[in-house]
């Protein structure tokens, strides 16, 4: 071949390699055979993963969600066997975070209180519950590697996905066509959500069933964000913190004698007994409250938090949790705890100040995460692709407007007998704490006539419990039995 021929071939191989746009299939599979020991019984499953459209209303697609999904082989009746729909929150977050720490065959590779450990990567997860139900792991628009259609520009409509509505909306529509591509129509179902994702199936629990026609067995909140609490600020948002204060301190040996002889579970019913009954209505007095009562509350707040009492008094008794996270630890090694999870601690620039530099629990975690992911999707399940994974994706601003997703959750409720809720959470979690989750759960439904359909569950460990190998294995047995109780077979749904 003379030198010319030659030049013209390579010149048109390199402009065609770079011509190649880096875009994700909008509508594809990748199916790959794997086998588990969970519960100590081996089985096969089938991986799958890809990607399936979002359709506007005149079925041209303007975004495409990557998922997973996990099915156990040889099941004679597929009908019978649960499907549990998984989704994480942020909102921004990818499903990374249950999908390879929790639920799923695999998980990753960390010290059994979830510190990382070189080299990264995942390892079987002998405690996942695909041996009682099928596994599907969502990542929304923007999240992993899922992607608006276009990915940027004035063309994408970002009023259609990055709200609490819009977000419930579309992905109730993304269910329906998943349910039925898969032919899970007549499984029992369930939805399971972390942190913003509380909010997001308890939005979701109706939207499916008002709007798809699709009815649940149970919703399932894991560390749930309520946005009714969170960021409204007031006597009840910010007394509802003391519990995790409490617990928090008990972890890192702040708390007096009396209470540091006791174990966790003896202290919490005691802060919680007081925020609820003295702590809130102090508060609640603001500027009106007598000096005496003011005290007394500073100093009870002190004991139950490990915080300096002058320092209670100069906020007024409304304590940030920022500002604990800071100065928990300032007189013990001056140290800063995790906002997600108070175990880890932190160092700092300077002493002084109302904020930690940074979540020291959440660096810790994106060291194993993000590696692992990536190894994972791409080596073991075969899924290629130059698209980023998005363990927080572009999704900001985020219209938290008209907001009735806990609504949205008790008339759920009310119109399927079926329903029932479990909640999960840490108590050392102090981003969305285990009170302000109980606190949810007793206000889904004021009657108080469904409260035996809600169960709630603690754990020793933050917010991502499940990095924790014991809270690992019990949270995954809560969510099994819940499965087990509920599945309803059998039984005529009516009151």
């Amino acid at each position: 071949m003379n030198k010319p021929v030659l030049f013209t071939l390579c010149l048109c191989f390199t402009l065609l390699a770079f011509s190649q746009e880096r875009k994700l299939p909008i509508d594809t599979t990748v199916t790959t055979q794997h086998s588990a020991t969970i519960n100590g019984i081996s089985f096969t499953y089938t991986a799958t993963t890809g990607t399936q459209p979002v359709w506007d209303e005149v079925g041209k697609p303007i975004a495409s969600l990557h998922y997973t999904y996990y099915t156990r082989n040889n099941i004679k009746n597929r009908a019978d066997r649960p499907l549990l729909i998984s989704f994480n929150g942020g909102p921004g977050s990818g499903s990374v975070w249950m999908h390879l720490a929790y639920t799923g065959p695999k998980v990753l590779k960390i010290d059994d209180e979830g510190y990382p450990v070189q080299p990264y990567g995942v390892k079987s997860n002998p405690f996942s519950v695909l041996d009682v139900t099928d596994i599907v792991y969502v990542n929304p628009a923007n999240t992993g590697y899922s992607r608006t259609i276009p990915e940027t520009g004035k063309e994408v409509d970002r009023d259609k996905f990055f709200g609490i509505n819009a977000d419930i909306k579309y992905l109730a529509e993304w269910l329906n066509t998943f349910v039925t591509r898969n032919n899970r129509w007549r499984s029992p179902k369930y939805i399971v959500g972390e942190s913003y994702g509380g909010t997001r199936v308890m939005g979701l629990s109706l939207a499916l069933q008002n709007q798809q026609w699709m009815y649940l067995n149970g919703v399932i909140m894991v560390s749930p964000a309520d946005y009714k609490v969170i960021r409204v600020g007031g006597p009840v948002s910010s007394a509802l913190n003391l519990p995790y204060f409490t617990a928090a301190a008990w972890h890192h040996k702040m708390l007096p004698t009396e209470l540091q002889n006791k174990d966790l579970l003896e202290v919490l019913p005691e802060s919680e007994s007081y925020t609820i009954n003295s702590l809130i209505p102090a508060i609640a007095k603001g500027g009106f409250i007598s000096d005496a009562e003011r005290k007394e509350a500073a100093q009870k707040m002190a004991y139950y938090s490990g915080l300096n009492q002058e320092d209670i008094l100069d906020h007024n008794l409304d304590v940030p949790t920022s500002f604990f996270w800071k100065n928990l630890l300032k007189n013990k090694g001056d140290f800063t705890v995790g906002r997600l999870d108070s175990r880890y601690k932190g160092i700092d620039k300077k002493s002084i100040g109302s904020r930690p530099d940074y979540n020291s629990e959440l660096t810790s975690w994106l060291h194993s995460f993000t590696p692992a992911i990536n190894y994972y999707l791409q080596e073991e399940l075969n899924f290629k692709t130059d698209i980023k994974y998005n363990m927080f994706g572009p999704v900001r601003p985020w219209n938290n407007e008209n907001d009735e997703t806990r609504d949205n959750l008790r008339q759920a409720m009310a119109q399927n007998p079926y329903l029932n809720v479990l909640v999960q959470s840490g108590y050392y979690d102090g981003a969305t704490t285990y009170f302000n989750a109980k606190y949810t759960m007793w206000q889904v439904d004021p009657s108080g006539r469904m409260k035996d359909r809600f169960e709630f569950k603690g754990y020793r460990s933050g917010h991502m419990m499940y990095l924790r190998r014991e809270d690992l294995q019990k949270a995954n047995d809560d969510i099994r039995a819940f499965i087990k109780r509920t599945t309803n077979t059998g039984k005529s749904a009516k009151y």
